[in-house]
């Protein structure tokens, strides 16, 4: 019998984050479900990034259990499977449209929509939207409550967390060439460009307590050598005052979760980053990405109002995501710290219990292909 067949298309917007989170998606579905899932993505390059297996080159190709094509302006989709997903709102080619309707038994059409913790969300979820010819597209929300579709969390990197030690941080940490200072709180830095990030580093590097901060190579990497005053790079370290700045290549997602894993506090941006933080189970701050008339900042309220990580964790995210003097705000926050790790271990608890996401679309595709 032939594996069912989910076509996931993906428009690279956030340089990494769309990506990211469909990649993550295509890997668990394969991997968990023994689904045949063709990955449809518009920049390769990109990309490439985050999994070295891919050839930017090469107009279709295999990655392990998933089928990776190239999304060309004008490529010509001649059929797809029982299930296409349109991954936050990309719009399909006429040609994919085309295809559903002209199969004998119309597929399971499904926006995959962006993560978020605002109310109106749970209304949503799951609700059908008629369309031309006789489809029907469903709109499916990721979010953090049980009438919601969950966050992705596949098995595999759930039962690795759970087996991660402090060994294990320091082995992988040094594996990178980058074993931490002794006794420093071990931070991850992966943002956009933010204005707070000189106070920031001005707040760590004048501290009570060594810190050592891994700055994957990102957006954030020119204003953190403007305020060092000097050029960095891929595994270039510098140090002013009780601060350590080591920068990292870019990671691999399994890597990149190691890292996350092996610090004490992970500032992350978007969405992929985001839910890994949370799966980590270590405090974290979020830059949310910049939206028109600050919706942004509504949608950050949001989250913090579910996620409740106490004052400090508030006042250190909203100071962040306006880019306001971080001095004042890191000085309550690192009091709270052991507080605010012991909230985190029980965050990710939590998000178990609702489902992962890729479980949750399963189960609602088998309600309707029934």
């Amino acid at each position: 019998m032939a594996l069912p067949r989910w076509d996931v298309f993906c428009r690279v917007v956030d340089n990494y984050g769309d990506i990211g989170v469909c990649w993550r998606l295509a890997r668990q579905l394969a991997a968990e479900y023994g689904i045949a899932v063709t990955l449809w993505v518009d920049d390769l390059a990109s990309f490439a990034h985050i999994c070295s297996g891919i050839d930017a080159a090469q107009a279709v190709q295999q990655l392990g259990q998933v089928t990776v094509r190239h999304w060309l302006p004008d490529v010509q989709v001649d059929d797809v499977g029982e299930v296409v997903i349109e991954a936050f709102a990309c719009e399909l080619p006429a040609s994919a449209i085309t295809a559903m309707r002209v199969r004998p038994v119309a597929p399971v059409w499904l926006n995959l929509e962006y993560l978020s913790a605002e109310d109106w969300v749970e209304g949503c979820h799951q609700l059908a939207s008629p369309q031309p010819g006789g489809l029907k597209k469903y709109f499916f929300f990721p979010g953090f409550t049980a009438k919601t579709g969950g966050v992705l969390g596949e098995q595999a990197m759930r039962r690795a967390r759970a087996a991660w030690s402090g060994q294990n941080a320091d082995a992988w940490l040094a594996g990178l060439g980058a074993a931490p200072v002794a006794g420093s709180l071990r931070v991850s830095l992966f943002a956009y460009e933010n204005a707070a990030a000189a106070s920031l580093l001005d707040a760590w590097a004048a501290g009570p307590q060594p810190v050592h901060c891994y700055l994957p190579v990102g957006r954030l990497l020119p204003q953190v050598a403007d305020w060092a005053g000097m050029p960095l790079q891929a595994r270039a370290a510098m140090t002013r005052g009780v601060l350590t700045v080591q920068v990292l290549p870019m990671l691999e997602q399994d890597g990149y979760d190691r890292l996350l894993w092996s610090c004490d506090l992970n500032f992350v941006r978007g969405e992929d980053s985001f839910v890994r933080a949370q799966w980590a189970g270590k405090p974290f701050v979020w830059h949310i990405y910049r939206q028109e008339e600050d919706a942004h900042l509504l949608k950050l309220d949001a989250f913090l109002a579910r996620y409740a990580g106490g004052s400090a964790c508030d006042a250190l995210m909203q100071t962040w995501n306006h880019e306001q003097d971080m001095q004042p705000r890191w000085q309550a926050a690192s009091a709270a710290l052991p507080a605010w790790q012991r909230h985190a271990r029980d965050w990710a608890a939590g998000l178990e219990s609702h489902g992962d996401l890729a479980g949750n679309l399963v189960r609602f595709v088998k309600t309707l292909l029934k």
